[in-house]
């Protein structure tokens, strides 16, 4: 179809050059055929999204769940300041009590601002550690964090709470 467009556009630009009759008719002429264009661009593109919004089929799991938080333990868990200011880097230690190796885990974290112990919330972040660690085993892991940030605050007194939300161990081989 685009091939069809620009053929008809070079026809209308050789008419236009070639009869000074035609040149009055070109711009018009033109006008139209980018609108139909664009016109037709626009409904193929509705037509394929409307093609895609179809439920695709579930994921195969190969690995099976762990109970969250049941088979793995953290340790050291230590939160650094980044840039930009509200940015942090985690870094701990996760051991596996499980059966399963492990594959990673997803964990949710809380800031707050306590100065005086009258905490204020500061925001919620999640992040997904891919550690790989086997049964029996504990392996450091750093992860990054970043919470909203509002211009002229600054943190006095920052808490910490986590929660592991996901493990996912590997399949036994």
């Amino acid at each position: 179809m685009l091939w069809l467009v620009a053929l008809v556009g070079v026809a209308i630009v050789y008419l236009a050059a070639r009869f000074s009759r035609f040149r009055r008719w070109a711009e018009p002429i033109l006008s139209v055929a980018v609108a139909i264009a664009l016109l037709s661009a626009f409904i193929v593109w509705i037509s394929d999204r409307g093609e895609r919004k179809a439920p695709a089929s579930e994921p195969v799991a190969t690995a099976p769940a762990v109970p969250a938080a049941q088979n793995i333990s953290l340790d050291g868990m230590t939160f650094e300041q980044s840039q930009p200011e509200r940015s942090f880097r985690l870094r701990g230690t996760v051991t596996n009590n499980g059966a399963t190796p492990l594959e990673y885990f997803r964990l949710s974290v809380t800031l707050e601002d306590c100065p005086q112990d009258a905490c204020q919330k500061i925001g919620d972040d999640s992040a997904l550690v891919l550690s790989r660690v086997p049964v029996g085993q504990a392996r450091p892991f750093e992860t990054f964090l970043t919470f909203p940030s509002r211009e002229g605050e600054s943190l006095t007194t920052p808490k910490w709470t986590y929660q592991v939300m996901e493990v996912r161990g590997a399949a036994s081989k």
